[in-house]
């Protein structure tokens, strides 16, 4: 699941992508309110986290626009303000939760996850299906028990076909949601990733549709 961080605090921004790409999420990082517009209005993220006092642009208006163009990912509000009012512009603005600086990195990942899986229609933060136990709380996986050693990027596929169990995805939308912004994005090296979690989580666990894509049944 790929997300937006804006953020200016670098030192910040960094701590959250650690803690976020350990669980499995595609973080790009913004630190400027006019790129942060730019990007959250150009790619397709699955969430965004939005700080309000941005550099050369304010938060708030970012979202508004966002919210006019039709955008509807899920967004967090990141902030050092704290006032009862400023939470009430957030959320009237568009947000769907906010927090207030200092705050507590397990909370903020418990949060993310949370509106990850209200975004895919999911409450329950486990994902069985056959012999595959898929855990959004940490990405760990395993297979009848037995714990799966899955690399980042193919912990990113499963992560992004599990997040929209039921729904067949192209192989341009996939790789569209497991690269960050500056990376090369090949949407061929997609069916080596497949490959590769079919070989360690089974054939059939994963479908194919011959031209279109690939898809994961709904538990």
């Amino acid at each position: 699941m790929r997300i937006l961080l804006a953020e200016d605090d670098v030192t910040l921004a960094s701590q959250v992508k650690t803690l976020l790409t350990a669980e499995g999420r595609v973080v790009d990082v913004a630190h400027d309110g006019e790129e942060v517009g730019f990007l959250g209005s150009t790619e397709p993220y699955d969430m965004i986290i939005l700080d309000l006092g941005l550099p050369t642009r304010d938060g708030i208006s970012i979202l508004k626009e966002w919210r006019s163009e039709g955008l509807d990912v899920p967004i967090l509000i990141l902030t050092a303000r704290d006032g009862w009012t400023d939470r009430v512009d957030g959320l009237d603005a568009g947000a769907d939760d906010y927090m207030t600086k200092p705050f507590h990195m397990p909370e903020l990942a418990a949060r993310v996850r949370a509106m990850l899986r209200r975004k895919s229609g999911r409450t329950n933060p486990l994902f069985e299906k056959d012999d595959v136990a898929f855990d959004t709380r940490n990405a760990k996986v395993t297979l009848g028990g037995v714990p799966v050693d899955l690399t980042s990027q193919e912990v990113a596929v499963l992560s992004y076909l599990i997040h929209n169990a039921g729904r067949l995805i192209s192989r341009t939308e996939l790789s569209e949601h497991i690269y960050e912004y500056d990376r090369d994005r090949d949407s061929n090296t997609i069916a080596v990733f497949i490959t590769r979690l079919r070989k360690k989580l089974g054939p059939d666990f994963i479908q194919t549709i011959r031209g279109r894509g690939y898809m994961v049944d709904a538990a």
